[in-house]
This record gives structure tokens, C-alpha cells and sequence, in this order.
């Protein structure tokens, strides 16, 4: 009976099987064999440069037309690739894969600059993520490089760095004076962008029209052209994580000049920093105007909870929550409860669009788990909580989430595929 349904029906069912029950049902015939291909690549996850290199050595170059979603890592265990060399691994992919719409690049440190005009061509591809698993005093990715690539790529959408060095050549005055951030040199040789010229630093994303989602993590912000750059994308979602290499205070002015920058257009935005610039608590100057959802990291500075969401207040948001460890739990549901019995105090017009308030357990399997008195001690903390809400009738869940190897903070920038995920994992 199967080998009588027409072509479209077998694609239809195939479409709907988990990865096990794919690979099994490719085994029955050569012509099941042939449709089971797309669904079989639709999702393809290199773990190392070795998967790399043994999936361009055995997989037939057509098959990449059918990868959606591509996860590249270029770990390698055995011994030092040159950046050339993994480079061409990488594009010998990327060339054959047109209909890639997310790709997430996981690179320990550079790679050649050969890979920039490749993704001119991926016009499908909306969603990219780069980061940088390497030590960033040894193996840096170059903010000209990632910069090039975004630019590259003609219909993006959603950007996601992490771990990006500045380039010496545009961040000259942190050479060699303390905290001495970390910075690549000998990137110059980066060709000129068509779009963006020899501007390749980081503010220059502001002037992707096409984007509309960018997350940088634990990366340097400093750049004053930030507040200079023309914005000409229209970002709805932000989520920026501070620097390791400079202090609370430095970070948040950076964050702040970025917010300023492109806050007209944001709907949500993610926190990592306190926020202390009162021109964000007055509705007819905040640069947010339309900002409804904020989320604030686990990293941020419990103690500076209330004050930055009474900064935030000039902006209409509706939707709060907290990420948050577990020891942390009864520090943050106080600081939410001041916070929503500071708002009862000052009336309407303080946060009048207010509806829910979600808080995220983050835990990991590293993590010590809580006595049984801190253990009742959080429960006690997170029912009052969730009372005050109900009683303010606003929406509350509390949630416990494994931390991830990409990072602790939820992002928007995940897979584009559904539950029913397939993945080619090598």
C-alpha cells in the first residue's frame, strides 16, 4: 500500500515521524529512501570539526539542499586547524545548502574572512547565531568579522553573538590601559563592505534594515558610536549582556546608550544591568515607548531590582519576569513584592498596563541543592508572592529551567522547527 501513495502523501507522513522512526522507514526501499530525505536533513547538527569534516567526506552535496536548520561546531580534540582550512570545510556546506533559514555557528576563535561572500547567497537564512567558544585572550572572534557576515546575509532577521572581541583597529584607546580588555589585531585585512564600507564595528548593525532581533552576550559594548550610528533596522526585540572585563557601572551605561539608540521600535527587551538613567522613567521622553515586555537575566544585581523597574516605568510594559538561581528565589519574590506594593502606593499611571509577572528557577546539575528549611523557606517566599499578584488580579507562574550550555538567559533566538525536532547529529 505504501508504495502506491503518490509522492506528496509520502512526504506528508514522513513530515510527521520523530527522527528514529524516519531513519528506519529510509531503509524499506530506494524510492522511500528518496522521500525521507528532506525530513531526514531538514535539521543538521555537526558536534566537532571532526562530524564537520566526515559529513562533507561522505554526504552527498545535494543532499544540503534540503537543511533548514544547520548547527556548525568547529571543536576539535585531536590537534590545531588552521583557520583556512576549517573555513573551507564550513563554506564546502554553506555553498550547497540554499534553503538554510537558522544557522548557529559555534566557533573557537576566527575564522577566514574566504567565508564572508557565501552568505550573500543564503537569502533564506533569517535567524544567525555566532559564538565563540574559544579563550578570548588566545582564540578571538573579531567584531569585523561578524559584523561582515550580518551584513552579508540579505534578508536577516535575527542576530545572535556571544563572546565577540573588539578589533583594534576600531577600539584603539583599550590598548594596553587597564581593565585591558581583550582586543584582535591583524584584522584589517577584512575586505570593505559594499553596504558598510571599512566600518565594520559592532554599532554598525544598527544599519541592517532588515533586522529586527539582536542578542550580544558577554561582550564588550563601549563603542560610543552606538549612540551616533544612523539606525536604520527596526529591532523589536533586545537582549544584551554585560562584559566581564568591566564593572556594573560601565555596563550599564553602555547598555543604557544602546537602549536609547534603538529603544523607539522595541517591544522586549532583556536585562542583565541595573538601569539607572531617570529619562526612561518619564513617559513623554522615554526612548521605549513601546516596550511591553521586560525580562531581567539571572546575573542581575538583586539588590537593584526596584529601582530599575521604577526607572522602566515610562514605558507601557505588561508583561515582567525574572530569571533567577535558586538561592536567590526569596531575595527576588521580595523584591517583587516591594516592587507591586510600591506601585499600589503611587496609583495609576505607575505601571497601569501591568498583567503578569513569571519567575524562572534556574537551576543545573553542578548546582547544591537547597536544605529543607531553604527549601520551605522559597515556597513561603514564592506563595506570597503569587497571593499579592492574585489579589492585584495580575497573572503569575513560577517555572524551573535547566541552565543551558548557550547560555542561562531564555532567548527567542531558538530553533525554527516544532517539537517534532530531526536532527542529522553527527
Amino acid at each position: 500500500m505504501w508504495s502506491t501513495l503518490p509522492t506528496e502523501m509520502k512526504l506528508a507522513i514522513v513530515e510527521v515521524l520523530d527522527s528514529d522512526d524516519v531513519k528506519n522507514l529510509s531503509q524499506v526501499n530506494r524510492d522511500t529512501y528518496a522521500a525521507c530525505l528532506p525530513s531526514a536533513f531538514k535539521n543538521v547538527k555537526l558536534a566537532n570539526l571532526r562530524a564537520l569534516q566526515s559529513f562533507v567526506d561522505n554526504v552527498p552535496r545535494s543532499y544540503c539542499r534540503y537543511i533548514h536548520f544547520l548547527e556548525l561546531c568547529t571543536e576539535n580534540n585531536v590537534r590545531a586547524s588552521e583557520p583556512r582550512s576549517v573555513t573551507d570545510t564550513i563554506i564546502s556546506i554553506l555553498a550547497a545548502s540554499p534553503c538554510i533559514e537558522e544557522l548557529v555557528l559555534n566557533t573557537r576563535g576566527s575564522l577566514h574572512h574566504s567565508i564572508i561572500p557565501c552568505f550573500s547567497h543564503l537569502s533564506k537564512l533569517e535567524c544567525l547565531s555566532i559564538h565563540n567558544s574559544g579563550p578570548e585572550e588566545l582564540k578571538p572572534l573579531s567584531e569585523r568579522l561578524v559584523v561582515a557576515i550580518a551584513a552579508s546575509v540579505p534578508n536577516l532577521k535575527r542576530l545572535s553573538l556571544d563572546r565577540v572581541s573588539r578589533s583594534l583597529m576600531h577600539a584603539p584607546e583599550l590598548h594596553g590601559v587597564p581593565p585591558y580588555v581583550p582586543l584582535v589585531s591583524g584584522d584589517d585585512n577584512i575586505p570593505d563592505h559594499p553596504l558598510l564600507g571599512t566600518d565594520l564595528y559592532l554599532p554598525s548593525l544598527l544599519r541592517l534594515p532588515t533586522l529586527r532581533e539582536l542578542v550580544i552576550r558577554d561582550t564588550h559594548l563601549g563603542d560610543p558610536r552606538w549612540a551616533s550610528v544612523p539606525v536604520n533596522c527596526k529591532l523589536q526585540v533586545v537582549d544584551l549582556g554585560s562584559c566581564f572585563h568591566e564593572n556594573e557601572g560601565f555596563n550599564s551605561v553602555c547598555i543604557q546608550r544602546i537602549m536609547g539608540a534603538v529603544g523607539k521600535t522595541v517591544d522586549e527587551f532583556s536585562l542583565t544591568t541595573a538601569v539607572s538613567d531617570a529619562v526612561f522613567a518619564k513617559p513623554s521622553v522615554t526612548p521605549l515607548q513601546r516596550l511591553r515586555k521586560l525580562h531581567i537575566s539571572p546575573f542581575f544585581p538583586v539588590d537593584s531590582v526596584v529601582d530599575t523597574i521604577s526607572n522602566l516605568a515610562g514605558s507601557p510594559i505588561e508583561s515582567l519576569s525574572m530569571q533567577c538561581y535558586a538561592d536567590d528565589v526569596v531575595d527576588v519574590c521580595t523584591a517583587l513584592e516591594d516592587f507591586l506594593n510600591m506601585r499600589v502606593e503611587r496609583g495609576s499611571g505607575f505601571y497601569e498596563k501591568l498583567a503578569r509577572i513569571d519567575v524562572t528557577v534556574t537551576a543545573n546539575d553542578a548546582s547544591s541543592p537547597l536544605d529543607p528549611d531553604e527549601d520551605a523557606e522559597c515556597k513561603e517566599a514564592e506563595q506570597r508572592l503569587k497571593e499579592l499578584c492574585r489579589d492585584l488580579r495580575l497573572t503569575s507562574r513560577f517555572t524551573l529551567r535547566l541552565a543551558r550550555s548557550a547560555g542561562l538567559v531564555p532567548t527567542r533566538l531558538t530553533s525554527l522547527s516544532d517539537g517534532r525536532v530531526r536532527s542529522m547529529t553527527l
